[in-house]
């Protein structure tokens, strides 16, 4: 055996910064009610939370909405008996419930204002897909954007296997090759990605980011009088920094060198926002083997990646990634359509409950999948997870 760690978990009830149930002492127990004090039913004489109910309910399959139609997918679908299959059953429930998709949800917010954003620049040039189907092939998560095949990534500690095959999209470049193949020139991709992931206030197994691609042809720099990569990576930089200026207002912006498989160069932008910098989003001139080998020979061009989360969370003052899933109407009545200027305001008047607990682990343990065990069972309830003797 292994040593044996301490850990504490922050249990927090009601919306003491997010969490999704309320609890009130009531005789010699405790009654657990929704969030907004609705009365619970009984299985099996134990109270249920009304989003456990909901959970059950749902169960069985879960429709996930594309364009006009609906695509049912089964829980037997995704859930396997396969080997490699890690998927929970908490994961599974959010399949298609795309709160992109919601125009008074902060999420859908961003998702507007970003998309307006690139109408007004470029009328009629970028073309949006927000309903693209979940499940990957390992080749579109992996391969096809160049991630080495040792890349840490790859492993089921870090991604949600439905098979060996088949995985739930960690990105949404996921989606990249396919849409070149498609001959679509430039798009946008937005819709909600899976990471196995630790427990806390900034981190959740689901989330949500747009991917941006714009493609160049030859004749578009070689009258600039520089190189192909540098006129595009300009372009890049004066189209993000636009994005940035018009979501946060006239910040300031800064570029920081980084890696990623597949851009090179490859930047990392960054901006002064309420007296700190702030990284909002990943991005770089396509690697060229990408754009040669799914859209055609001869042409440059730029991606960039951003979590939607991310965004919402610095605009609107939102300090848990939990409350994007509350149905709370405290919480959702907060944000309209088009407004950025919202600002959250806390609604929860319970404290936090702090649980130490210690146990035994082997040299297979990993953070992410005690997270898994976690969350399984006590749902968004735990606000964090960490780590405080060993």
């Amino acid at each position: 055996m292994a040593t044996s760690p301490r850990l504490r978990l922050r249990h927090a009830y009601s919306y003491c910064q997010a969490a999704q149930l309320q609890a009130r002492p009531l005789g010699l127990g405790r009654i657990l009610s929704g969030a907004t004090g609705n009365p619970t039913t009984t299985t099996n004489g134990v109270l249920l939370p009304r989003v456990v109910q909901q959970q059950q309910q749902r169960q069985h399959g879960t429709s996930i909405a594309r364009g006009v139609a609906e695509t049912s997918i089964a829980r037997t679908d995704i859930i396997t008996e396969h080997p490699k299959n890690n998927v929970t059953d908490t994961i599974f429930q959010k399949l298609g419930v795309n709160l992109h998709h919601r125009k008074d949800h902060p999420l859908g917010i961003i998702k507007e204002a970003i998309f307006q954003y690139f109408e007004q620049k470029e009328p009629g040039n970028f073309k949006l897909f927000d309903d693209l189907y979940p499940v990957v092939t390992t080749k579109q998560n992996f391969d096809e954007l160049l991630i080495p095949g040792d890349h840490i990534s790859r492993s089921e500690n870090d991604t949600y296997y439905v098979d060996s095959e088949s995985v739930l999209r960690c990105h949404t470049s996921a989606h990249q090759a396919e849409l070149l193949r498609e001959k679509h020139k430039n798009f946008l991709v937005i819709g909600d990605v899976y990471r196995r992931d630790t427990i806390d206030a900034t981190h959740y197994p689901v989330f949500h980011q747009m991917e941006g691609v714009k493609i160049f042809d030859p004749k578009d720099w070689e009258e600039s009088g520089v190189s192909a990569v540098e006129y595009v990576e300009e372009d890049l930089k004066k189209t993000l920094e636009g994005l940035a200026k018009h979501l946060f207002g006239d910040v300031e912006c800064r570029w920081v060198d980084a890696y990623f498989p597949f851009t090179d160069p490859s930047i990392e932008l960054e901006i002064f926002f309420n007296n700190e910098w702030l990284e909002v989003l990943g991005c770089g001139v396509m690697q060229q083997k990408i754009l040669d080998d799914n859209y055609g020979e001869g042409q440059k061009a730029w991606a960039f990646g951003l979590g939607i989360e991310r965004l919402a969370m610095i605009l609107f003052d939102i300090p848990d990634i939990r409350l994007f899933w509350s149905d709370d109407e405290r919480f959702l009545k907060q944000f309209k359509a088009g407004d950025l200027s919202s600002k959250f305001k806390s609604f929860s008047k319970f404290p936090p409950c702090n649980k130490d607990l210690s146990f035994w682990i082997s040299d297979t343990f990993t953070e992410n999948n005690l997270c898994e065990a976690i969350r399984g069972i006590a749902g968004d309830i735990v606000e964090e997870v960490k780590l405080i003797d060993e």
